[in-house]
């Protein structure tokens, strides 16, 4: 498998807002549990060099092991996690944390065969079959303890587009349905035109890009849609894209294939569409035109419900929220971890790295990566599962 290799030190991407009132942990700090994760080695990952400082954020003796860690999964966090690892690096001598961007479900898939140490997937564990198995049964086995489903990055999608002469475009959930299922071929047609009063909108062909790859920025776009045009998106929600257009790997894929195209339209995850310079349509969820904003989106993910137990905290989403202002495609990125692993040294790692990473100086440091904030109340969870790790 292709690798990805962790940006330097400096790396920046699109200003946005960040995970406000992340919880306040400790960076690397001392801790007494031990356990760790039970998942293999994960030689598809990187290596990234690990920093020169083993003292935690908070001062006193880091415990951050010396293990090197190969995550994979979701390209939506990758710029987050690999921010995370960086600065965790710098303070933790030793330790070396990797990640492979190859997809939610590729990810999970890596994590269940015992191939990463965990796994990053922009949906939680399906309780229900799927293929004949279900993968929180499966993930579980794997661990031979409870896989947890932590929420760490949060972010909204992007519908980008790329149509000469048109700077602003706004479009709704049974338009975009129609778009992405091929109904709608032209960006002058009549239910384009009525929700751009005024616009000029050229007779051109649209283009429609996918992505190709088992992905959960596919299965949350497929949920909006679902949730919010239920008449037109009749097909159910999955990683697996099951409407029109041309497929393209990745995140990086669909967007730079927009970039190149004039006509075209993709869902890509907010950093991906600001990098390539994408249009990005405002959505009219009935309560009028919502601009994506970290604000926006902020207000969607905070009627987020905890659908999980205990310390598996899986979100439900409200994707047809009509609330004024609220931007309503969003996704929200889980670390699926064991919680009860068998290698302790691997397992101290992976906790200091978890806590580092949802650490409020972390955090503040993705405010120009492109992400919304949890909830108050989904952080406090966050952290008491995060020191309940063993």
């Amino acid at each position: 498998m292709k690798t990805q290799r962790f940006a330097g030190p400096g790396f920046a991407g699109p200003a946005t807002l960040a995970l406000a009132g992340a919880i306040a942990l400790t960076g690397c700090g001392s801790d007494n549990n031990s356990s760790g994760s039970g998942s293999g080695s994960g030689a598809s990952s990187s290596a990234s060099s690990a920093g020169s400082s083993g003292t935690s954020a908070a001062g006193g003796n880091a415990d951050c092991g010396k293990s090197t860690i190969n995550a994979e999964g979701s390209s939506a966090q990758k710029a987050a996690f690999e921010e995370a690892a960086n600065s965790f690096q710098e303070k933790c001598q030793g330790a070396t944390i990797n990640y492979n961007a190859t997809g939610s479900g590729a990810g999970i898939k890596q994590f269940i065969a015992k191939q990463a140490d965990f796994a990053g997937s922009d949906s939680a564990l399906k309780s229900t079959p799927k293929d004949g198995k279900i993968e929180q049964q499966e993930a579980d086995k794997a661990c031979g303890s409870p896989a947890w489903n932590l929420p760490m990055v949060t972010g909204p999608i992007a519908v980008g587009y790329k149509l000469g002469g048109v700077d602003s475009l706004t479009l709704n959930a049974d338009v975009l349905a129609d778009i992405f299922n091929g109904k709608i071929t032209k960006w002058n047609d009549p239910a384009i035109a009525k929700l751009n009063s005024g616009a000029s909108l050229p007779d051109k062909d649209i283009k429609v890009f996918f992505r190709s790859d088992e992905s959960g920025t596919t299965e949350n776009f497929t949920k909006y849609l679902k949730a919010a045009a239920p008449a037109k998106w009749t097909a159910e929600p999955g990683k697996k894209w099951t409407g029109k257009g041309e497929g393209k790997e990745k995140s990086a894929g669909v967007s730079g294939a927009v970039a190149a195209t004039d006509g075209g339209i993709t869902y890509a995850e907010w950093s991906y569409a600001k990098d390539n310079k994408l249009g990005i349509a405002k959505i009219d969820t009935g309560a009028g035109a919502v601009e994506l904003t970290g604000e926006s989106a902020g207000k969607a993910v905070a009627a987020a419900k905890v659908a999980g137990q205990g310390n598996n905290l899986a979100l439900k989403l409200d994707y047809a929220t009509k609330e004024a202002g609220a931007y309503p495609i969003v996704l929200v990125t889980y670390e699926i971890v064991c919680s009860k692993a068998t290698d302790a040294e691997k397992g101290k790692t992976i906790k200091a790295f978890l806590k580092h990473m949802s650490s409020a100086e972390t955090q503040k440091s993705f405010e120009q990566i492109g992400f919304a904030p949890l909830p108050t109340e989904v952080q406090s969870k966050v952290a008491t599962a995060i020191d309940a790790l063993q």
